[in-house]
């Protein structure tokens, strides 16, 4: 029985290739020179550290471009929290994986209400769609394509 995964991943490496784009990015405009600004990867997220908030949204827009530049889709990243210690202000943006519970529910619902001849299951933190034709399978692919989520998908493990 035919059958694709549902999945939203980042490729990291892609990611630190990015970062160390807008890192050099950051280096090298005039706006920033001697100032106190830097990009820092961990395990949850990037976080961005300046003096004023001008100047966080400044690398936001670096960020974003160097993404675009790599093919990540702007929608994995979303603000977390703003914090300000000392003369610095620090942003952490998450890195969003996996599809959270309540993403996949609303994915199989519009899977269901679409009517097609496929059944949706959630496994973990990707959707498993199966169906009886491939050509089916292919019309819950262009649907999910359609649909606005605020989530990027990828379809992969595609098996007739």
């Amino acid at each position: 029985m035919p059958s694709f995964d549902i999945v939203s991943e980042i490729d990291m490496h892609e990611v630190t290739n990015a970062l160390d784009q807008a890192k050099r990015d950051l280096g090298n405009r005039w706006d920033f020179k001697n100032v106190d600004a830097s990009f820092e990867l961990d395990d949850k997220g990037i976080t961005l550290a300046a003096e004023q908030e001008f100047q966080l949204e400044q690398m936001r827009d670096m960020l974003r471009m160097a993404f675009a530049k790599r093919n990540i889709d702007p929608r994995a990243i979303s603000e977390d929290s703003d914090s300000r210690s000392g003369k610095l202000m620090k942003q952490h943006l998450v890195l969003r994986q996996g599809i959270e519970t309540d993403m996949a529910k609303k994915i199989v619902k519009i899977i269901k209400d679409a009517k097609l001849k496929v059944q949706a299951s959630i496994q973990g933190d990707k959707v498993r769609v199966t169906g009886k034709k491939r050509d089916d399978l292919q019309e819950a692919i262009a649907l999910l394509r359609e649909t606005e989520l605020d989530l990027p998908l990828q379809f992969n493990n595609f098996r007739d």
